[in-house]
């Protein structure tokens, strides 16, 4: 009988299996996508060594050895497809790893991930068991503040602060010596910046990261700690929750014009860093980038964006300005640091720099006069017959200056008297420059300083350099023009004149009803005669 079947089945057609779920990808394709996207960067053999990686730090992935940071699994493991699409999908915040969902079509992006994972044996070797890790779901109450206690407590002993700091900053004690796989230089991630975060900054990527670790990074995973019961799944949570708390609620929207309202008409104007008043003053946040015109160059800057506040009274400005650093350089204990940095990017100097304690450095732009149009100078610090005017300010020596910038390499002190008054704050548990800079809105020398004027639109931008990250020169961190408006206060006659206006509307109304309601003369007589 047995044999019967089997004879049977051999003579059967065989039923045809079902179609896959899984797309079709070709690796061909994706090696075009491959050489006409990616090589720059990660070279034409995935090694992470393109023509553009020695600029860059973070480098380039090098997929030739297998390690992703990026996974839904076990530390140690090799990444799913999906992890591998997600990243591709969502590039890699902070990096140079841009998105392509937008830039290529689906079958290009898939073709190029099975195209990556030609560059390893590890993803053809049949012993790699790929696991998806099992993941707990959130409990409750996670922005609560017992929750956020407890996530704070954990996220003091298991480490965390070690290299991101007591305040999330990333100025760890370990921070200086940090390091990847590869042995280049690496920051600890400022946690106050979320939108910034690998992978994702929601509570949910942020478990998941503390889950599976960052492979090739000094960010570990924390799950043994879960299967030894040292930690349990909730208080990991606990640890992600408090971590989101940190940033804003949502990522900050970058606005062209910064408002300045008036405070208070002929009144004081504080100008320390940390008056209660500036609470009650918008903030408005702009991104800074690397300055990549003039040589020599720098796509590596530390400092990521400013947060700005401006206030007057009429007759004197104040600027705050806030930014994230990581070190109150110049600072003996980055040293070495600015070495591996100097050491590891690519410099087009003509003669590499020295590592130095250098200073921290912010600077503000505007023009020497407002402009009538749109027109502006140059933003990359003016030029020779178009002069911008500044206000720098240095951690050491802590001043301000002002002056006329003509270009990156031309700068133009004024007089000490012309310098814009200045205070200056580093939180250094916060890790976090807090600087006010004032001046009179108008003064005596028209020709070299702007005459700042309320209702109008003030062309502004911003620069700053971390010493403690190799920077000095024209390796900065640079933002386009914004605008600054000073705001008018509202004349007592614009809510006054109104309620004028309503009044005699509503007065001229009821006289048209009761002239039109009235009787006329003679009616009531000639009714009663008929009568």
């Amino acid at each position: 009988m047995i044999s019967a079947i089997l004879l049977l089945a051999l003579h059967a057609t065989p039923l045809p299996l079902p179609p896959s779920s899984s797309p079709v990808q070709d690796t061909a394709k994706g090696k075009a996508v491959y050489v006409q996207w990616c090589s720059g960067c990660h070279g034409d053999g995935g090694a992470g060594d393109g023509p553009a990686a020695a600029t860059m730090l973070p480098r380039p992935r090098n997929f030739t050895g297998a390690v992703y940071k990026i996974r839904s699994t076990a530390s140690g493991q090799l990444p799913t497809d999906a992890d591998l699409i997600r990243a591709i999908d969502e590039g890699l915040p902070g990096t140079a790893m841009p998105a392509w969902k937008t830039r290529l079509s689906d079958g290009e992006r898939r073709d190029v991930m099975a195209y990556l994972k030609t560059f390893s044996a590890f993803f053809a070797d049949t012993s790699q068991h790929v696991t998806l890790l099992r993941f707990g779901s959130a409990p409750g109450g996670g922005s609560g503040s017992e929750a956020l206690r407890v996530g704070r407590l954990f996220y003091d002993s298991i480490g965390c602060r070690k290299c991101h700091g007591d305040q999330g900053r990333g100025n760890g004690p370990s921070a200086p010596t940090l390091k990847d796989d590869a042995e280049f230089p690496i920051f600890a991630a400022d946690l106050h910046q979320n939108w910034r975060f690998r992978g994702g900054g929601t509570v949910a990527d942020i478990y998941r990261r503390l889950r599976t670790g960052l492979d090739g990074t000094p960010m570990p995973s924390f799950s043994d700690l879960i299967d030894q019961k040292w930690l349990t799944d909730e208080q990991l949570w606990r640890v992600a929750q408090y971590v989101r708390s940190l940033s804003p609620a949502s990522p900050p929207e970058v606005r062209d014009v910064i408002h300045a309202p008036q405070i208070s008409e002929g009144g004081a104007l504080s100008i320390a860093p940390d008056d209660s008043a500036w609470n009650r003053v918008t903030r408005y946040w702009f991104p800074l980038v690397g300055q990549v015109i003039h040589k020599p160059r720098w796509f590596d800057p530390a400092v990521s964006g400013v947060w700005v506040q401006a206030a007057h009274n009429g007759t004197t400005l104040a600027l705050r300005i806030s930014w994230d650093d990581r070190s109150q350089s110049p600072d003996s204990a980055w040293l070495p640091f600015v070495r591996r940095v100097l050491g590891t990017v690519a410099s087009d100097d003509s003669v590499k720099p020295a590592p130095q304690l250098w200073p921290d450095q912010l600077i503000v732009q505007f023009p020497v006069a407002i402009p009538e149009g749109m027109e502006r100078p140059y933003f990359l610090m003016g030029t020779q017959t178009q002069p911008v005017y500044q206000w720098r300010w240095t951690s050491a020596p802590r001043q301000a200056v002002a002056g006329l910038g003509r270009g990156l390499e031309r700068f133009e002190a004024l007089p000490a008297a012309a310098a814009p008054a200045a205070q200056a704050v580093y939180d250094r548990g916060g890790g976090e420059w807090r600087v006010v800079l004032s001046r009179a809105l108008a003064t005596a020398d028209t020709a070299n300083q702007l005459q700042f004027r309320t209702g109008r639109a003030i062309p502004v931008a911003f620069f700053a350099q971390d010493g403690s990250n190799g920077e000095n020169g024209s390796r900065m961190a640079v933002s386009s023009w914004y605008f600054l408006a000073l705001d008018q206060p509202t004349p007592p006659r614009v809510y006054i004149s109104p309620v004028v206006a309503m009044a005699l509307t509503f007065g001229l109304g009821l006289l048209v009803v009761w002239r039109a309601q009235r009787p006329k003369r003679g009616t009531t007589r000639e009714g009663t005669r008929a009568a």
